[in-house]
């Protein structure tokens, strides 16, 4: 039996956050639009633009309608990683409809079973998460952080399918399924998930974000490493006394300040030196500490100030 397992992240919140529509009216726009004002930094969005430049979750019957084009039958079980889902059972009736042996958390464990866990959000993720990592396929509506994670741990443990949408081609086979057949459209699809079905060599280590693919993985054979080829020069140099193996062996020269070198010379001096440098040296060091005790606040403030981390500012926006 084959267990797929799907994260269809659809809950009001995520769907808020996208700005995308999926036509549920003036209803839909005004329930979402009060979620969204959550975040005050969002920028207006263009509906329309972001599913066509595919930013947005797929339905969960476009789930159901990939699977079933990509061959997977009705018998497949089906486990769905998901929150509070927009619409409640009747946006799931349609995967449902697809695939009729859906499970949620609430279908495999009893109110006892989950009740140290239901109150608090994070740990009914990290249910989902556990039995998603240990899916014979892993499917997701969306490349959020989750998804992600979760594909970059199958792939560094021992590679298990995951299948990431490709939205932007898919958007518009969804658009056009009525004007063709089923076959047509289980080809197309096929065509527009090449590259996105969780191949072992489908990406090469490292090439995206870390936590998606990791840069070594397990399960790739690779060929040890060649060692590397020493520096001839620098080896030239220090066996026949060029410049290069002097320059390496020669010893750097440490910084003294004003007092240090003052003092060196002042022992060499006369005593009759020393007495009449006394008074000017006096006040040279009063006004060295002086600037010093001046320029420490700015220092300290300069390495208070911290750049712009995008990185950072685009997980805590996820």
């Amino acid at each position: 039996m084959l267990s797929m397992f799907c994260d269809a992240r659809f809950e009001p919140d995520m769907l808020a956050f996208s700005g995308c529509y999926y036509g549920g009216g003036e209803k839909e726009k005004r329930e979402l639009g009060v979620i969204r004002k959550r975040w005050k930094t969002l920028h207006a969005s263009n509906p329309e633009k972001e599913r066509r430049h595919g930013r947005c979750p797929l339905t969960p019957e476009e789930v159901g309608l990939m699977l079933r084009a990509l061959g997977y039958r009705n018998n497949v079980h089906i486990y769905v990683a998901s929150g509070d889902i927009y619409g409640g059972a009747k946006t799931l009736a349609p995967l449902k409809a697809l695939f009729p042996n859906l499970h949620t958390k609430e279908t495999v464990a009893s109110k006892d079973e989950l009740a140290p866990f239901s109150k608090y959000s994070s740990r009914m993720a990290a249910l989902d998460f556990i039995v998603c990592d240990g899916s014979d396929a892993f499917v997701t509506n969306n490349n959020g952080n989750m998804a992600k994670i979760l594909a970059g741990r199958r792939r560094y443990l021992g590679h298990k399918r995951t299948i990431r949408p490709n939205a932007r081609r898919l958007y518009l086979l969804f658009l056009s399924r009525g004007n063709m057949s089923w076959d047509a459209f289980s080809s197309k699809v096929h065509m527009a998930q090449k590259g996105f079905m969780g191949e072992p060599k489908e990406l090469r280590p490292g090439r995206g974000e870390f936590h998606e693919n990791p840069s070594t993985c397990i399960c790739e054979n690779t060929d040890p490493k060649t060692p590397t080829k020493p520096n001839l020069q620098s080896e030239q140099g220090l066996s026949n006394g060029s410049e290069g193996g002097k320059a390496i062996t020669e010893p750097t020269v440490a910084n003294h300040t004003n007092e240090e070198l003052g003092g060196s010379s002042a022992e060499e001096d006369d005593t009759s030196a020393e007495k009449e440098d006394d008074t000017s040296a006096e006040k040279e060091d009063d006004t060295s500490e002086e600037k010093e005790e001046i320029a420490d606040p700015e220092a300290e403030d300069d390495a208070l100030v911290r750049p712009d981390d995008p990185e950072l500012e685009e997980v805590l926006s996820d």
